[in-house]
């Protein structure tokens, strides 16, 4: 499927190497003072082409709205918004044409449709992302605009290097301070340089994003299927390169007993609040008004320089060395991205629970 949310709807469209990629946005409120220039901030901050850690694919990324709006309000309609491919190359992916890629898409793809788009991936490519960033901006206007909620992703980790942040304080700011995405000034300039070393053995690295939602409005996420950790585990996981998602303490709370973990509730000047966040913002899959605080996993990017055994289409062994142009780590650019996906899970579960009340 290529749609996503309940009320609130996004549908992506287009391929890495097409002639534009873009998005619809289906269930925006009307009357909502859209910011174009909030939207192109974001996807400036996950366009190729940032710096030599990222791929030297050069694109503006200029965002163009077809829809939805008049005179800078939201109508209540479908929003079309569209980025053209300016720097296309599918010819460089000419050598990859009867090949599979060890660990992308292109194996599966042709085995469940009969046919691949093959130049850089097609849909299976991150240049997805950018219709999430692009809905994901508006979203973002919306939830600070009704809630003051604020969505931040930075980098926690790459490869064995790991950050040290305080996901209750840290800004915007600081994150786009780094090069890397990552906060903390002592460890970001060895990612820097373990990135830039990977991108000249021609390999790639994985590493984690951490993510912190504020203000978040207590009562969102609809049980037992719905729940909002499980919609924001979908959401991740539904990215390109994810490997895996924990919320609050994760997989490191089966190593604490029960009165270890408990988040005990006190009251604060007649706000309900919790002493610990070991929950991560979240008990029995409704917002509890503390902040969200998960973590994305995400692997190194499987298209790399390094000769690589792999078969063709008629099942021949062969030795791939791919060619290209691709991420040495696609960290650097993924907080946009898990940013504009939290924002989008946010703002469906408030209309649903509006909608209700």
């Amino acid at each position: 499927m290529n749609t996503f949310g309940y009320l609130f709807r996004i549908t992506t469209w287009g391929e890495s190497h097409g002639g534009a990629v873009g998005v619809v946005v289906d269930g925006c409120p009307p009357q909502i003072d859209l910011d174009i220039s909030a939207v192109q901030y974001e996807l400036n901050r996950r366009r190729p082409g940032q710096s030599h850690l990222t791929t030297p694919r050069q694109e503006g990324d200029v965002v163009e709205i077809l829809s939805g709006v008049f005179e800078g309000k939201t109508l209540g309609t479908p929003i079309s918004m569209l980025v053209w491919n300016k720097d296309a190359r599918p010819d460089a992916y000419n050598h990859l044409k009867d090949l599979y890629r060890p660990s992308h898409a292109d194996f599966t793809y042709q085995q469940k449709y009969g046919i691949r788009n093959w130049q850089g991936g097609g849909r299976a490519s991150a240049r997805e992302t950018i219709g999430r960033v692009a809905a994901g901006a508006i979203a973002k206007q919306i939830l600070r605009e009704k809630c003051n909620t604020e969505t931040l992703a930075y980098v926690k980790q790459i490869h064995t290097l790991e950050a040290s942040v305080d996901a209750d304080t840290v800004t915007l700011e600081e994150i786009e301070a780094s090069p890397v995405r990552c906060p903390d000034p002592i460890v970001s300039p060895k990612m820097a340089e373990r990135i830039d070393q990977a991108r000249r053995d021609r390999d790639s690295l994985g590493g984690i994003i951490e993510s912190v939602c504020r203000n978040v409005p207590v009562g969102l996420g609809e049980p037992v299927f719905d729940k909002l950790k499980a919609d924001l585990a979908k959401a991740m996981m539904s990215l390109p390169a994810t490997m895996g998602f924990q919320i609050g303490s994760g997989f490191d709370g089966i190593t604490m007993t029960g009165s270890e973990h408990n988040d005990e509730f006190y009251n604060e000047s007649g706000r309900i609040r919790t002493r610990t966040n070991n929950s991560g913002g979240t008990q029995g899959g409704i917002s509890n008004g503390e902040n969200i605080v998960f973590q994305v996993a995400f692997k190194p990017t499987a298209t790399i320089g390094k000769p690589q055994q792999t078969v063709d289409m008629d099942g021949n062994e062969v030795t791939l060395e791919a060619s290209g142009r691709h991420d040495p780590c696609v960290l650097v650019r993924a907080p946009a991205i898990v940013e504009a996906m939290a924002a989008l899970v946010l703002i469906d579960h408030l209309l649903r629970y509006r909608a209700k009340s």
